[in-house]
């Protein structure tokens, strides 16, 4: 092996790769050992593979060239060290900013289906205002008087306000809650004033009446 005790530019080409594979498998081998560590049933022998795959890389990496040069052994065992404990540190920021990020990606799928969903209800709900037939076999539908229609009415709202919400900022969920309630809010309503949820049978049903 090359001496290594220079200090100048070739020392330097020399042990920067060296340096670089000490400081990532020193923090890659903490961070493993961590996740695995924080998963359920905390995965002992994981952790304990993930220790020993680190130092397997680690030792003959700070070992060898020590060998060479003292001084250089103990530069690169301060890295392995630094490394370590600032992946050790770090890591559970980086865990709860990836919950945040698959959090919010759920949220933003669940409110892709609550927009579908909120745009079937509102179609649901205008055949009661825009169809003739609806409107004579179901007039409770549009008579804000009534508690159930009044509550449909203030869910809309709601969904409304919440799909506005939803389209300005991270999404939080919030709106599908919102269409949740409309739904409910739409079948009390339906039920309360004799309509069928089934579109083609209260087709069948407004056209026999009339």
């Amino acid at each position: 092996m090359p001496s290594l005790s220079g200090s100048g530019p070739l020392w330097a080409l020399q042990i920067l790769p060296v340096a670089l594979l000490v400081m990532a498998a020193a923090a890659g081998s903490v961070y493993l050992a961590r996740k695995h560590q924080a998963s359920d049933g905390g995965l002992p022998d994981a952790v304990f593979w993930d220790g020993f795959a680190g130092l397997a890389i680690i030792a003959p990496a700070v070992l060898l060239p020590s060998l060479a040069s003292p001084p250089t052994g103990l530069l690169l065992t301060a890295l392995a060290v630094a490394a370590a404990a600032l992946s050790y540190r770090l890591t559970p920021h980086l865990f709860r900013w990836r919950e945040v990020r698959r959090a919010a990606r759920d949220a933003s799928a669940a409110d892709a289906a609550a927009a579908e969903r909120h745009r079937e209800a509102l179609e649901r709900w205008r055949r009661y205002e825009l169809d003739p037939a609806f409107c004579i076999d179901f007039p409770a539908m549009s008579d804000p008087r009534r508690p159930e229609t009044s509550a449909m009415l203030k869910a809309m709202k709601a969904a409304e306000q919440q799909r506005t919400w939803a389209g300005r900022g991270p999404a939080s969920g919030g709106y599908s809650s919102a269409v949740d309630r409309l739904e409910r809010a739409l079948a009390k309503a339906e039920r309360a004033a004799g309509a069928r949820h089934d579109s083609t049978e209260l087709h069948i049903s407004s056209e026999g009446a009339r």
